[in-house]
Formats: structure tokens, C-alpha cells, sequence
């Protein structure tokens, strides 16, 4: 269920995925009027979401979500709802429905029953789900031994979204407070692709095959199931 597609260059990398997405939010809408496309933050999907942006797409069917949030305002630099809109609900797609997991709850664990209502609304499976890893081995925002993470890591949960807390580090930064798909919302995708560029993530990824603790390396949980197909675009 594990591909691995390659790439010499980022550029070519973006193209490809660009075209896949577009096939299978096209497809969606075609088969039931309407697409859901999941979305991870960072710099690493920048350049994807900022091309796809000016794709001819009926945008208005097509719905956006995030895959994990930080606990923080929309106007926070470091809002991953906020870098969505900047970068893809822009130009020809400014149109999407973005739908986003920050609400008005104090924290993520009271904010929880209305993001999974929110979540359960949209139509599954996703269509197409970006994720990308961490050099500790997380993705979307289930982090190592992380607050919430086994109740989170189940594969079999009726929920979609969890309430994390994880252990500050140098990749959570400060905020480690976090709304983010469960790995049983992750499993109602068609496809999960996993972006990842350099060559220290690729060694990442190899460390996370080549072990079996799903605590430690919570991306494991992601690459040892078999129940969705997931996709690796990577280039140096």
C-alpha cells in the first residue's frame, strides 16, 4: 500500500502531485458534486498550494480542511488557517469552502466536540490528504508520546479530529497545543500523500520503517496500515 514516487528536482515533484490532486478532486466532483481536500501546513506544500491556486477547477464544489491545527487565533503567524488562505484559497480557488479547526472553545479538548462536528459534516472519504513529517517522526499533529496520542493513534475511533498535547520540543516550538485529525480520520482518505523534501527526512522516513513503536515515531502508524494507499513524493 506503500508508494514511493521520487524526484530529481521540487519543481517536477509539484507538478506531479499538482496533477494528481487535480485528477482526483476533478474525479470526486464528476462521481458526487463535490471534493474534499485535506491540508497540511508548512513550507514544504507552499509551492503546491500556491500553483494550485490558479488550476481551472470548479473551486466552489471543492472542500478544504486542515489536517491539524495549532490552538491559536486566525490572525497568529503560525495559524494554519491562516497560511492556507494566504497561500491556496487564492485566485481561481478563492472561491473553496475552507473549513478549519480553530474555534471559540478556551482550549482543544473543549473546542473537540464542535471541530468533529464540523468534520463529520464533510463528504468521505477525502479525496485527497497532504501530509507531511517531522524529523521526530510526527505527522499532522500526533507527536511522539504526546498528551491524547494512544487514544489519537486509534485506527478503529468513530472520531475524525483529537485534542493533543505534546511535549514542547524544537519542532513543536511553544505552542504545543493542537486540534488534529485522528489517525482514523486519516484513514477515511482514498489517498494519503505523504510530501516530503531533503535528505534528512528521507533518513527519517527510513528510521520510521525500519522500527515498529508508533509512540516514538508516530508516522509508523500511518505507513504500517493497510488500509489506505499512501503515496511518498519526495525530492532533495
Amino acid at each position: 500500500m506503500l508508494t514511493e514516487r521520487l524526484f530529481e528536482n521540487r519543481q517536477d515533484m509539484v507538478a506531479a502531485l499538482e496533477a494528481e490532486c487535480v485528477a482526483a478532486l476533478t474525479q470526486a466532483i464528476e462521481e458526487r458534486g463535490e471534493a474534499t481536500f485535506m491540508v497540511s501546513g508548512g513550507s514544504t506544500p507552499e509551492p503546491l498550494y500556491k500553483s494550485l491556486s490558479n488550476v481551472d477547477l470548479d473551486w466552489e464544489s471543492v472542500y478544504v480542511a486542515l489536517v491539524d491545527e495549532r490552538w491559536v487565533d486566525f490572525d497568529h503567524d503560525k495559524s494554519n488557517e491562516a497560511f492556507t488562505v494566504k497561500h491556496l484559497i487564492q485566485n481561481k480557488a478563492a472561491v473553496a469552502n475552507l473549513i478549519g479547526m480553530k474555534n471559540t472553545a478556551e482550549t482543544a479538548q473543549e473546542g473537540l466536540a464542535d471541530c468533529e462536528a464540523a468534520y463529520q459534516q464533510l463528504a468521505q472519504p477525502f479525496d485527497v490528504t497532504i501530509l507531511g513529517m517531522g524529523n521526530d517522526g510526527h505527522t499532522a499533529s500526533l507527536f511522539p508520546h504526546a498528551n491524547g496520542l494512544e487514544p489519537a493513534l486509534n485506527p478503529d475511533s468513530p472520531e475524525l479530529c483529537a485534542a493533543i498535547i505534546a511535549h514542547q520540543s524544537e519542532v513543536t516550538g511553544a505552542i504545543t497545543e493542537r486540534m488534529t485529525l485522528s489517525l482514523a480520520g486519516l484513514l477515511r482518505s482514498r489517498t494519503l500523500v505523504l510530501l516530503l523534501t531533503g535528505d534528512e527526512k528521507l533518513a527519517v522516513l527510513r528510521k520510521a520503517q525500519a522500527g515498529t513503536d508508533v509512540a516514538e515515531m508516530p508516522i509508523r502508524a500511518v505507513l504500517q496500515q493497510d488500509r489506505v494507499p499512501v503515496v511518498v513524493y519526495w525530492a532533495p
